[in-house]
């Protein structure tokens, strides 16, 4: 008994006849499908354990800030020291830049549009520079006041607490600078689109951090 290899015959988007395609060549296209879907649910399950593993270290320095909150050593206090219009602005633009992020993931799963992918990008790493320039400029001015972080413990545990949270931030804005990149010359193949569902995990969970870091160091602390 022989087996027949069907072909099929393929059209490109202009309805002409383009070279014909093998059950075989299918099989192989699906199992090549499949091998990348596993591939993206390793990666982002691998992903989902960096981001417990970042829930531990903030929870360990909420915890320290918690701590030494109250430590002033005769220096001011949180609500003497900052500016809560200032730090509402900062929250704001930070929120902003996840929503933004979340139409480049729209636009990346759902619709394939490389434009509009990378100018959301553009405009979530703006929103990032901003939050970024803004907390360096607070920091400096605290720094100018001679309120640096040896002044306290309080202001040891909130340099340090915010500070790495910055820190984070610019680790992202460095990896989407990258993916800008990867974008404009890839396009939105699979492994581009896997680094933006990556990316996209780690921009949300600095936004929820910072949520924490405004409700407790600042709006407790402003109280």
């Amino acid at each position: 008994m022989t087996t027949k290899t069907l072909i099929y015959p393929v059209r490109d988007r202009e309805g002409s006849q383009r070279e014909p395609i093998s059950n075989g060549t299918l099989h192989h296209q699906e199992i090549s499908r499949e091998e990348s879907y596993h591939a993206d649910n390793k990666a982002i399950f691998g992903f989902w354990a960096y981001i417990m593993s970042d829930c531990l270290l903030f929870a360990s320095l909420f915890a320290t800030y918690a701590v030494l909150q109250n430590n002033t050593y005769g220096g001011p206090s949180a609500g003497e020291l900052f500016s809560m219009p200032f730090v509402l602005v900062e929250t704001l633009i930070l929120l902003t830049s996840s929503f933004t992020f979340g139409l480049v993931t729209m636009y990346a799963h759902h619709h394939n549009s490389k434009s509009k992918v990378l100018a959301w990008l553009f405009v979530t790493f703006l929103l990032g520079v901003a939050f970024l320039a803004m907390e360096v400029t607070e920091f400096a001015k605290l720094a100018e006041e001679g309120n640096s972080w040896q002044r306290s413990g309080f202001l040891s545990a909130f340099f340090t607490l915010v500070g790495t949270h910055g820190l984070h931030v610019t680790a992202g804005l460095l990896w989407m600078g990258s993916l800008i990149a990867q974008v404009m010359r890839y396009g939105l193949d699979s492994v581009t689109v896997r680094k933006l569902s990556c990316l996209g995990l780690f921009w949300h969970f600095l936004d929820i951090v910072w949520i924490f870091i405004f409700t407790v160091v600042y709006l407790m602390g402003a109280i």
